[in-house]
Protein backbone atom coordinates (compact mmCIF):
# COMPACT_ATOMS: atom_id res chain seq x y z
CA UNK A 1 0.00 0.00 0.00
CA UNK A 2 1.06 3.14 -0.46
CA UNK A 3 0.31 4.76 3.13
CA UNK A 4 0.50 8.81 4.02
CA UNK A 5 1.31 9.15 8.08
CA UNK A 6 0.71 12.38 9.83
CA UNK A 7 0.69 13.07 13.40
CA UNK A 8 0.36 15.97 15.81
CA UNK A 9 3.89 15.27 17.52
CA UNK A 10 5.82 16.85 15.05
CA UNK A 11 9.70 15.71 13.84
CA UNK A 12 11.48 12.36 15.80
CA UNK A 13 12.20 13.48 19.03
CA UNK A 14 12.96 11.54 21.91
CA UNK A 15 11.25 13.50 24.19
CA UNK A 16 8.60 15.22 22.25
CA UNK A 17 8.05 12.59 19.52
CA UNK A 18 9.61 8.94 20.16
CA UNK A 19 7.14 6.79 18.20
CA UNK A 20 6.63 8.13 14.37
CA UNK A 21 10.20 6.91 13.20
CA UNK A 22 10.19 3.76 14.15
CA UNK A 23 6.41 3.15 13.08
CA UNK A 24 7.78 4.66 9.48
CA UNK A 25 10.13 1.66 9.81
CA UNK A 26 8.36 -1.24 10.49
CA UNK A 27 5.64 0.24 7.91
CA UNK A 28 8.40 -0.02 5.37
CA UNK A 29 9.89 -3.18 6.74
CA UNK A 30 6.34 -4.84 5.42
CA UNK A 31 7.03 -3.60 2.06
CA UNK A 32 4.34 -0.50 2.18
CA UNK A 33 5.45 2.91 0.08
CA UNK A 34 5.29 5.27 3.24
CA UNK A 35 5.01 9.42 2.57
CA UNK A 36 5.21 11.34 5.60
CA UNK A 37 3.86 15.15 5.81
CA UNK A 38 3.83 16.51 9.45
CA UNK A 39 3.82 19.38 11.97
CA UNK A 40 7.36 21.53 11.84
CA UNK A 41 6.79 21.13 15.87
CA UNK A 42 4.35 20.22 18.83
CA UNK A 43 0.36 20.68 17.75
CA UNK A 44 -0.94 18.43 20.43
CA UNK A 45 -4.96 19.51 21.41
CA UNK A 46 -5.46 21.03 18.93
CA UNK A 47 -8.36 19.06 17.23
CA UNK A 48 -9.10 19.36 13.52
CA UNK A 49 -8.20 23.33 13.47
CA UNK A 50 -6.69 25.07 10.83
CA UNK A 51 -5.23 28.51 11.04
CA UNK A 52 -6.59 31.45 9.21
CA UNK A 53 -4.54 33.64 7.49
CA UNK A 54 -1.41 32.00 7.78
CA UNK A 55 1.34 31.66 4.62
CA UNK A 56 1.74 27.97 5.29
CA UNK A 57 5.29 26.67 4.26
CA UNK A 58 6.01 23.22 3.44
CA UNK A 59 9.23 22.69 3.91
CA UNK A 60 11.89 18.68 3.05
CA UNK A 61 13.04 16.96 5.68
CA UNK A 62 15.54 14.25 5.59
CA UNK A 63 15.16 12.14 9.18
CA UNK A 64 17.69 10.87 10.87
CA UNK A 65 18.60 7.56 11.24
CA UNK A 66 17.44 7.45 15.22
CA UNK A 67 15.41 10.02 17.33
CA UNK A 68 17.29 12.94 18.09
CA UNK A 69 16.86 14.60 21.93
CA UNK A 70 15.68 17.45 20.07
CA UNK A 71 15.01 18.02 16.93
CA UNK A 72 16.75 20.74 14.68
CA UNK A 73 15.11 22.06 11.72
CA UNK A 74 16.87 21.88 8.43
CA UNK A 75 18.14 18.38 8.91
CA UNK A 76 19.30 17.55 5.58
CA UNK A 77 21.12 14.24 5.56
CA UNK A 78 19.59 12.17 3.10
CA UNK A 79 18.58 8.45 4.56
CA UNK A 80 19.51 5.78 2.09
CA UNK A 81 17.50 7.68 -0.87
CA UNK A 82 14.53 7.82 0.83
CA UNK A 83 11.69 10.47 -0.66
CA UNK A 84 12.26 13.65 1.87
CA UNK A 85 9.42 13.89 4.76
CA UNK A 86 7.63 17.27 4.41
CA UNK A 87 7.22 19.65 7.22
CA UNK A 88 4.60 21.92 7.64
CA UNK A 89 4.32 24.86 9.74
CA UNK A 90 0.77 24.65 10.71
CA UNK A 91 -1.96 21.75 12.28
CA UNK A 92 -2.18 17.91 11.52
CA UNK A 93 -5.22 18.25 9.52
CA UNK A 94 -3.50 21.36 7.35
CA UNK A 95 -0.97 18.43 6.55
CA UNK A 96 -4.00 15.47 5.69
CA UNK A 97 -5.15 18.59 3.26
CA UNK A 98 -1.59 19.61 1.87
CA UNK A 99 -0.24 16.12 1.92
CA UNK A 100 -3.59 14.54 -0.27
CA UNK A 101 -3.88 17.49 -2.33
CA UNK A 102 -0.32 18.75 -3.28
CA UNK A 103 2.48 16.15 -2.26
CA UNK A 104 3.75 12.47 -3.46
CA UNK A 105 1.25 12.42 -6.80
CA UNK A 106 4.86 10.87 -8.34
CA UNK A 107 4.35 7.74 -5.34
CA UNK A 108 0.67 6.81 -6.40
CA UNK A 109 -2.64 6.45 -5.47
CA UNK A 110 -2.65 6.79 -1.21
CA UNK A 111 -4.56 3.93 -0.44
CA UNK A 112 -4.36 4.93 3.76
CA UNK A 113 -4.28 7.58 5.91
CA UNK A 114 -2.39 6.78 9.63
CA UNK A 115 -2.03 9.61 11.67
CA UNK A 116 0.19 8.81 14.48
CA UNK A 117 1.68 7.23 16.43
CA UNK A 118 0.30 9.68 18.75
CA UNK A 119 2.49 9.68 22.25
CA UNK A 120 0.22 9.21 24.51
CA UNK A 121 -3.18 7.41 24.85
CA UNK A 122 -6.19 8.77 22.86
CA UNK A 123 -9.12 7.05 24.63
CA UNK A 124 -12.41 8.36 25.51
CA UNK A 125 -14.34 11.48 24.63
CA UNK A 126 -12.00 14.23 26.53
CA UNK A 127 -9.25 13.13 24.54
CA UNK A 128 -10.45 12.08 21.14
CA UNK A 129 -12.53 15.38 20.92
CA UNK A 130 -9.13 18.08 20.96
CA UNK A 131 -6.66 15.41 19.63
CA UNK A 132 -4.32 16.65 16.82
CA UNK A 133 -3.92 13.00 16.07
CA UNK A 134 -7.70 12.40 15.48
CA UNK A 135 -8.03 15.37 13.69
CA UNK A 136 -5.95 14.90 11.00
CA UNK A 137 -7.32 11.32 10.95
CA UNK A 138 -10.64 13.07 10.36
CA UNK A 139 -9.85 15.63 8.15
CA UNK A 140 -8.79 12.83 5.52
CA UNK A 141 -12.03 10.64 6.31
CA UNK A 142 -13.55 14.30 4.88
CA UNK A 143 -11.82 14.00 1.67
CA UNK A 144 -13.28 10.90 1.15
CA UNK A 145 -9.59 8.61 2.43
CA UNK A 146 -9.44 5.80 4.46
CA UNK A 147 -8.22 6.93 7.75
CA UNK A 148 -6.68 5.48 10.81
CA UNK A 149 -5.77 7.39 14.14
CA UNK A 150 -3.42 5.29 15.84
CA UNK A 151 -2.07 6.14 19.48
CA UNK A 152 0.51 4.33 21.45
CA UNK A 153 -0.60 4.46 25.50
CA UNK A 154 2.69 4.14 27.70
CA UNK A 155 2.98 3.50 31.23
CA UNK A 156 6.36 5.11 31.90
CA UNK A 157 8.13 7.24 29.85
CA UNK A 158 11.41 5.10 29.48
CA UNK A 159 10.16 3.73 25.93
CA UNK A 160 12.31 0.70 26.15
CA UNK A 161 12.96 0.54 22.42
CA UNK A 162 12.26 -3.43 22.31
CA UNK A 163 8.58 -2.50 23.91
CA UNK A 164 7.99 0.20 21.29
CA UNK A 165 8.98 -1.63 18.40
CA UNK A 166 6.58 -4.65 19.37
CA UNK A 167 4.12 -1.53 19.92
CA UNK A 168 5.16 -0.91 16.14
CA UNK A 169 4.74 -4.31 14.82
CA UNK A 170 1.29 -4.70 16.27
CA UNK A 171 0.41 -1.34 14.81
CA UNK A 172 1.38 -2.51 11.64
CA UNK A 173 -0.25 -6.13 12.06
CA UNK A 174 -3.41 -4.00 12.86
CA UNK A 175 -3.67 -1.27 10.13
CA UNK A 176 -3.20 -3.55 7.22
CA UNK A 177 -5.76 -5.79 8.69
CA UNK A 178 -7.98 -3.10 8.98
CA UNK A 179 -6.95 -1.85 4.91
CA UNK A 180 -8.34 -5.51 4.00
CA UNK A 181 -10.92 -6.52 5.89
CA UNK A 182 -12.72 -3.32 7.67
CA UNK A 183 -15.75 -1.91 6.98
CA UNK A 184 -14.90 1.76 5.32
CA UNK A 185 -18.28 3.57 4.70
CA UNK A 186 -18.93 7.38 3.98
CA UNK A 187 -16.74 9.17 6.40
CA UNK A 188 -15.58 6.05 8.41
CA UNK A 189 -13.01 6.42 10.51
CA UNK A 190 -10.68 3.97 13.13
CA UNK A 191 -9.21 4.86 16.26
CA UNK A 192 -6.72 2.63 17.69
CA UNK A 193 -5.23 2.51 20.65
CA UNK A 194 -1.81 0.52 21.39
CA UNK A 195 -0.35 0.01 24.51
CA UNK A 196 3.51 0.07 24.92
CA UNK A 197 3.86 -2.67 26.37
CA UNK A 198 5.63 -5.95 26.53
CA UNK A 199 3.86 -8.83 25.12
CA UNK A 200 1.53 -6.86 23.33
CA UNK A 201 1.81 -8.65 19.98
CA UNK A 202 0.32 -11.99 22.05
CA UNK A 203 -2.85 -9.85 23.67
CA UNK A 204 -6.13 -9.43 22.36
CA UNK A 205 -7.15 -6.96 20.14
CA UNK A 206 -10.77 -5.87 20.50
CA UNK A 207 -13.42 -3.59 19.07
CA UNK A 208 -14.26 -1.31 21.59
CA UNK A 209 -16.72 1.68 22.17
CA UNK A 210 -15.25 5.22 22.90
CA UNK A 211 -16.78 6.58 26.83
CA UNK A 212 -18.39 9.29 26.93
CA UNK A 213 -16.27 11.28 29.92
CA UNK A 214 -16.55 14.56 30.95
CA UNK A 215 -13.88 17.23 32.93
CA UNK A 216 -14.46 17.44 36.51
CA UNK A 217 -15.31 20.35 38.89
CA UNK A 218 -11.97 21.78 38.73
CA UNK A 219 -11.96 21.89 34.50
CA UNK A 220 -8.40 22.23 32.99
CA UNK A 221 -7.07 25.72 33.55
CA UNK A 222 -5.07 26.60 36.60
CA UNK A 223 -4.61 30.65 37.63
CA UNK A 224 -1.31 31.75 37.78
CA UNK A 225 0.87 34.90 38.41
CA UNK A 226 1.62 36.79 35.72
CA UNK A 227 4.36 35.49 33.14
CA UNK A 228 4.45 32.67 35.35
CA UNK A 229 3.56 29.43 32.36
CA UNK A 230 6.25 27.51 31.51
CA UNK A 231 7.35 27.25 27.97
CA UNK A 232 5.54 24.57 25.65
CA UNK A 233 7.98 22.06 25.85
CA UNK A 234 8.18 22.21 29.61
CA UNK A 235 4.30 22.00 29.81
CA UNK A 236 4.03 19.23 27.43
CA UNK A 237 6.49 17.44 29.68
CA UNK A 238 4.32 18.26 32.65
CA UNK A 239 1.02 16.89 31.14
CA UNK A 240 2.90 13.61 29.80
CA UNK A 241 4.20 13.01 33.82
CA UNK A 242 0.77 13.12 34.10
CA UNK A 243 -0.55 10.56 31.45
CA UNK A 244 1.93 8.53 32.47
CA UNK A 245 0.67 8.29 36.16
CA UNK A 246 2.73 10.62 37.82
CA UNK A 247 0.20 12.07 39.66
CA UNK A 248 -1.24 15.37 39.97
CA UNK A 249 -0.03 18.84 40.05
CA UNK A 250 -1.38 21.95 41.67
CA UNK A 251 -0.56 25.16 41.83
CA UNK A 252 -1.65 28.90 43.87
CA UNK A 253 -4.63 30.90 42.45
CA UNK A 254 -3.49 34.23 42.21
CA UNK A 255 -5.31 37.40 40.93
CA UNK A 256 -3.39 40.18 39.16
CA UNK A 257 -2.63 43.32 40.81
CA UNK A 258 -3.84 45.63 37.61
CA UNK A 259 -7.03 43.33 37.33
CA UNK A 260 -5.49 41.20 34.21
CA UNK A 261 -5.85 37.50 35.34
CA UNK A 262 -3.54 34.78 34.13
CA UNK A 263 -4.25 31.05 33.42
CA UNK A 264 -2.52 27.52 32.10
CA UNK A 265 -4.16 24.96 30.26
CA UNK A 266 -3.64 22.45 33.62
CA UNK A 267 -6.06 19.54 32.96
CA UNK A 268 -6.07 17.20 35.95
CA UNK A 269 -5.98 13.22 34.52
CA UNK A 270 -6.92 11.83 37.65
CA UNK A 271 -10.45 11.44 37.09
CA UNK A 272 -10.38 10.52 33.62
CA UNK A 273 -8.12 7.53 34.57
CA UNK A 274 -10.58 6.29 37.13
CA UNK A 275 -13.65 6.90 34.88
CA UNK A 276 -11.39 4.63 32.54
CA UNK A 277 -10.97 2.08 35.28
CA UNK A 278 -14.72 2.07 36.34
CA UNK A 279 -16.14 1.93 32.84
CA UNK A 280 -14.90 -1.85 32.28
CA UNK A 281 -15.04 -4.03 29.39
CA UNK A 282 -16.09 -3.14 25.69
CA UNK A 283 -14.66 0.55 26.43
CA UNK A 284 -11.49 1.98 25.22
CA UNK A 285 -9.63 3.15 28.11
CA UNK A 286 -10.33 0.03 29.89
CA UNK A 287 -9.06 -2.10 27.52
CA UNK A 288 -6.00 0.00 26.93
CA UNK A 289 -5.32 -0.39 30.94
CA UNK A 290 -5.55 -4.14 30.66
CA UNK A 291 -2.62 -4.06 27.86
CA UNK A 292 -4.63 -5.13 24.88
CA UNK A 293 -5.36 -3.09 21.69
CA UNK A 294 -8.41 -1.15 21.21
CA UNK A 295 -10.22 -0.73 18.09
CA UNK A 296 -12.60 1.84 17.51
CA UNK A 297 -15.03 2.71 14.52
CA UNK A 298 -15.95 6.56 14.32
CA UNK A 299 -17.72 8.05 11.74
CA UNK A 300 -16.43 11.62 10.86
CA UNK A 301 -19.55 14.03 11.54
CA UNK A 302 -22.04 15.56 14.03
CA UNK A 303 -24.29 12.96 14.56
CA UNK A 304 -27.64 14.78 15.33
CA UNK A 305 -29.29 14.14 19.20
CA UNK A 306 -32.54 12.18 18.84
CA UNK A 307 -35.46 15.47 19.47
CA UNK A 308 -38.90 15.91 18.42
CA UNK A 309 -39.71 17.00 14.95
CA UNK A 310 -41.91 19.79 13.31
CA UNK A 311 -41.88 23.43 14.58
CA UNK A 312 -40.61 24.66 17.91
CA UNK A 313 -43.60 26.85 19.53
CA UNK A 314 -41.96 29.76 21.66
Amino acid sequence: MHILVTNDDGPPSAQASPYILPFVKALEKSGHTVSVIIPNTQRSWIGKAHIVGQDVQATPYHPPASNPESHVDGFSAPDEGRAPWILVNSTPASCSQIGLGHFFKDRGEVDLVVSGPNYGRNTGALFALSSGTLGAALEAAQLGRRAVALSFAFFDRSNVPEMVAEACAQSVRVVEWLAAKAAWGHSRLYSVNVPVKKGVLQNKVRWTKMLQNTWGEGCCFQELPKGAVDDAATEEARLRRQESGGGEEEGGVIGGKDGQRHFKWAPQFGDVMNNARRAGPGWDGWTVMEGETSVTALVANYVHADVPEGELKL
